[in-house]
């Protein structure tokens, strides 16, 4: 809802008091982690299609690209001691924006610690899962995106000097449901927000930059504050600014479609619109009146966008062992 990019370590240190605010949908994504009687690694995702087989885990280690490196990465750090079948599915669709590779990376940590006996606790796990990601996508990654998965509900992501906390947001789940519409445009062309180049030009000192991230830190606390009340003009006013500001600051992160869909929205009783993730495409959130979702998603739909089914999902992630 608020805070994004400035979630990406160093960024928010250069911010007092910075935060990011968000909720967990029920999109889920899964996995099942099976051990095998042989060395054999084998890799496979439902909603992609594919699978990779390896020989052995040395056999996965010596290789230098992966089909499914969100696996196979995960793989490679808590090196099983068994050969494993290990199959992944995701309800996000591609590009969408709404942090479905963080969430399996959640699923696949969980996981593995416990085949591993590890007890890691949830936010090691969480280091962890950052961090392979980063090695999986090239660039620093923000931690903001894997507590959806953590913990589920509404969260404020406090962003200090002695490390991250999240706290919930008590909030009416089942009001909140009744002011969302989650649309999907497609998956994204490469003109969003580059968080590297973003980040880069912070830390050289680009005085506009450092403004922006100001700002971005400003509505963030202040959303959080106006969730707790809970003021839903307010929090409607802030989501306009804070569109507002990123289409100004990122030109890329819109397209033509997006722009209809926001057009279209408003009077059938959205409040406010903004871009999930990089933008460029992928997904579109909506503060829609309560009750106007059946509208909103109407109007939406006949722009040939897709409208996804969401509620809040009020637990994060679980793992059960089976035989």
């Amino acid at each position: 809802m608020a805070g994004g990019t400035i979630d990406i370590w160093p960024l928010y240190l250069y911010h007092p008091g910075a935060v990011t605010v968000n909720f967990a949908i029920d999109r889920y994504a899964s996995c099942v982690v099976e051990a095998r009687s042989d060395s054999k690694i084998v890799l496979r995702s439902l909603d992609l299609g594919g699978e990779e087989v390896f020989p052995s885990l040395d056999a996965l280690r010596a290789t230098s690209t992966y089909r499914m490196p969100i696996a196979a990465r995960a793989v490679r750090y808590f090196a099983p001691e068994t050969g494993l079948t290990i199959t992944t599915h995701s309800e996000a669709p591609a590009g969408a924006g709404i942090s479905g590779s963080s969430a399996l990376m959640i699923a696949l940590a969980s996981a593995m610690n416990r085949l591993n006996g590890s007890r890691r606790p949830i936010e090691k796990l969480r280091e962890i899962a950052q961090n392979i990601e980063s090695q999986v996508i090239r660039v620093p990654t923000g931690c903001q995106d894997y507590y959806p998965a953590m913990y589920g509900g509404v969260s404020a992501i406090e962003l200090t000097e002695a490390g991250i906390r999240r706290k919930p947001i008590a909030i009416d789940f089942e009001d909140l449901n009744q002011r969302v519409v989650l649309a999907y445009t497609g998956a994204p062309r490469k003109s969003g927000i580059n968080n590297w180049e973003v980040m880069k030009a912070h830390v050289d000192g680009d005085r506009a930059v450092h403004r922006n991230f100001d700002r971005i830190a400003s509505i963030a606390a202040a959303m959080r504050l106006a969730l707790e009340r809970p003021d839903w003009n307010e929090t409607a006013r802030l989501l306009r600014d804070e569109w507002a500001h990123r289409r100004k600051n990122a030109p890329g992160i819109s397209t033509p479609l997006i722009d209809r869909l926001v057009q279209v929205a408003r009077p059938a009783g959205a409040r406010a619109a903004k871009v999930c993730g990089a933008g460029g495409g992928g997904c579109v959130f909506f503060l829609v009146e309560r009750g106007a979702g059946p509208r909103v998603a109407a109007a939406i739909e006949r722009e040939g966008a897709q409208v996804l089914p969401v509620r809040v999902a009020p637990r994060g992630v679980q793992v059960r062992v089976g035989d």
